[in-house]
């Protein structure tokens, strides 16, 4: 059995949080104990949380692994609102914990995805702004399956509130914040605004159908005007 391989092993071994003997490890995995004893200092300094001491045992205690996971949009939106929510609880330790699981999420976003929030500079919004823009999202959602114009109110970060009639066309997740794309019927133009920052969004009897210019094959952010304020 190959070192990573065997390290592997040992970690599923300790998962159970029960206390483990060196020897006994040895004797299942078929190598020295001296060797596990080894194995151990490497676990402990490459950060995983072993308890323990030679001649008496190791245990994890503290961390749960999870298996690797692929969410989908809606179940990404729904972790973050949860986290939202507990973070902004009065419990200290529980919105410690929320922050340290954002900071988790947001480090195995897809690497674009985290270049983009960084320039936007997208996912140093506090939680309580980033919960408020999820009251809007099933009517968001809805009106771009629908092909529905929207009426809004969107507040930007001036603090200016802003009337909007918009075709919304695409919504994108950065780093616990929504953009929405849209073309706005106010401006003539494509404008992208935070989902958080919009405090009422109401569908229009009005539908829409694709013209020439304004649909989301011909938005073109590095030519058409940046994301809202």
């Amino acid at each position: 059995m190959r070192r990573t391989d065997r390290l592997f092993e040992i970690i599923q071994i300790l998962r159970d949080g029960k206390l483990h003997r060196a020897k006994d490890i040895a004797a299942r995995l078929e190598v020295s104990t001296r060797t596990i004893y080894r194995d151990m200092d490497t676990l402990v300094a490459s950060g995983v949380p072993v308890e323990g001491e030679r001649g008496v045992g190791y245990l994890v205690r503290e961390q749960i692994t999870l298996p690797p996971l692929t969410l989908t949009p809606e179940e990404l939106e729904a972790l973050n609102l949860g986290m939202a929510i507990v973070a902004e609880a009065a419990d200290a330790d529980l919105k410690a914990a929320a922050l340290s699981l954002a900071s988790k999420v947001d480090a195995v976003l897809p690497a674009e995805v985290i270049a983009e929030a960084d320039a936007w500079k997208f996912a140093v919004y506090p939680f309580a702004d980033v919960a408020r823009g999820f009251a809007q999202m099933p009517t968001l959602r809805a009106a771009i399956k629908s092909r529905q114009k929207l009426e809004m109110h969107y507040r930007r970060i001036d603090g200016t509130l802003t009337e909007r009639v918009i075709r919304p066309l695409h919504m994108e997740y950065w780093g616990r914040v929504w953009t929405l794309t849209a073309w706005c019927e106010t401006r003539g133009d494509f404008r992208v605004f935070r989902v958080d920052l919009i405090e009422e969004a109401r569908a229009l009897p009005e539908l829409f159908q694709d013209e020439p210019g304004k649909t989301l094959a011909d938005y073109d952010p590095q030519a058409n005007a940046p994301p809202e304020p």
